[in-house]
């Protein structure tokens, strides 16, 4: 059956105009949101005549995502950070195709010299130029370049050369000049630092020489100076977002085993994570004992950190759920912090946490607001157990106690909890994270100081 109210057929300007391709991409997507986007792709393709037909089979502004497209402005480097499979090594092809091609707004070569340089020659080859993304792969057959294996080098038919580069010969670099360069995963360059130099001072031709980085990110030093440095201009992507050119099922199958993990984090969704060298949390500790769902627990806490005050600018209030089972160890089973919120607000969300998860006791900071954090919360349900709790000490020496706790295994982790693990991992001497105050992780110590470190309540048990 035809799809209802079909458009009319385009019959404006060529599909190699990036505006209209754009827009068409868009009617596209909006009509997939409707469940009809393969009858309404065909609707819209059949209008347009066979020679514009092969024009978007490669037109990339037809195709590509936004964060696929190389930006506007005068920058130096565009470095797109994206998780594996996400489509950055596309996005870098077809970058080095439109310098080499041109555009309908600006016909002919934009660059004469290309340098394409990799962690080897092998994955120069085999990824940047006769990979399945690569070079070779994003051309038509009439402006396809030919590939001179062994002298390393691309010859597109309007002249344009690029030279292919391992970054474990940084001194290949030394001589030849360009007016464009592609790296590809840069993160895991044997010597990136002397690589890039040398690469840099191999960029003098042109009016503007530029380049474009694709890589899964790492926080090696590299990555970080790019992304501080003026020059650069940075896109991110995420694996899922390229889930229509994926093997079926490859992002249930993966991300199923490696969620909320620091390598799924970095792998799949193209996060730099760092950790702080004198936090009192490392990632390793998060991902050894990570769980999917936890065992019978005999005792379950809900902590509060509440906020002094309220607002946009307010520090969060901290809310954490943990359980300890039979065999000693705690589980934290979820995070419910949240910036923002008025005190009526986190009590409510921190009782039904309480009655949700059968909590013995909800244990709470007073310092901030002395009774009035106890009043609040009997406010909302006055049968709840509320244990009042008084810091005495600085956050580094109460959290120390519940650190130890990590290191010898016997706290784990529910699925994911990304916000209070990078808080966690940047928590230092001084009692803060990224300069503000840990308030997810104040929740988590108060709660496990009462699980573990505190050996009054009764248990009951429950099941999960």
């Amino acid at each position: 059956m035809p799809p209802q109210n079909p458009p009319p057929a385009p019959t404006t300007p060529p599909a190699t105009s990036r505006a209209f391709a754009r827009s068409l991409r868009a009617d596209w997507l909006a009509c997939a949101g409707r469940g009809r986007s393969d009858a309404r792709a065909a609707e819209l393709l059949a209008g347009l005549a066979p020679v514009l037909l092969e024009l978007f089979n490669h037109d990339w502004d037809f195709w590509a995502r936004d964060d696929q497209l190389a930006p506007e402005g005068d920058w130096l480097t565009w470095l797109i950070l994206g998780g594996r499979g996400s489509g950055k090594t596309r996005a870098g092809s077809e970058w080095v195709r439109t310098l080499a091609l041109g555009t309908p707004e600006k016909p002919g070569p934009q660059a004469g010299r290309i340098a394409l340089v990799g962690d080897t020659f092998a994955d120069v080859r085999e990824v940047m130029i006769e990979g399945d993304s690569g070079l070779l792969a994003v051309h038509g057959n009439a402006e396809r370049p030919e590939w001179f294996p062994s002298r390393r080098r691309l010859e597109w038919p309007n002249g344009v050369i690029a030279h292919a580069f391992s970054s474990d010969d940084p001194e290949a670099l030394r001589g030849p000049q360009f007016d464009a360069a592609w790296s590809d995963e840069l993160a895991k360059w044997r010597y990136a630092e002397r690589a890039w130099d040398m690469l840099q001072f191999a960029l003098r031709l042109g009016e503007r020489p530029r380049q474009v980085v694709t890589t899964t990110p790492r926080p090696i030093p590299l990555v970080k100076q790019l992304l501080a440095s003026p020059g650069t201009v940075v896109s991110r992507a995420a694996t899922r977002e390229n889930l229509a050119n994926l093997a079926p099922g490859f992002l249930e199958r993966v991300v199923g085993r490696y969620k909320g993990s620091r390598l799924g984090r970095q792998e799949l969704d193209g996060e730099l994570i760092e950790d702080r060298p004198d936090a009192l949390w490392r990632r390793e500790m998060f991902d050894a004992g990570r769980v999917e769902r936890p065992p019978d627990l005999g005792r379950i806490v809900v902590a509060i950190d509440p906020p002094a005050s309220s607002g946009a600018r307010a520090d969060a209030c901290g809310i954490v759920v943990a359980g300890r089972a039979a065999d000693g160890a705690a589980y934290v089973l979820q995070d419910a912090s949240e910036q923002g919120l008025r005190p009526a607000q986190w009590a409510s969300r921190a009782i039904e946490l309480f009655h949700r998860f059968a909590a013995d006791s909800l244990v709470a900071e007073v310092n901030q607001g002395g009774e009035m954090v106890t009043q609040v919360l009997r406010e909302v349900d006055a049968t709840i157990p509320v244990l009042a709790v008084r810091a005495t000490r600085g956050k580094w020496i109460r959290a120390e106690p519940v650190a130890a706790l990590y290191e010898q295994g016997r706290v784990r982790h529910v699925g994911a909890l990304p916000k209070l693990e990078d808080e966690m991992c940047d928590f230092g001497v001084e009692g803060r994270a990224k300069g503000r105050s840990p308030d997810r992780v104040d929740a988590l110590v108060w709660a496990l100081t009462a699980l573990m470190l505190d050996t009054s309540g009764a248990p009951r048990l429950r099941s999960f």
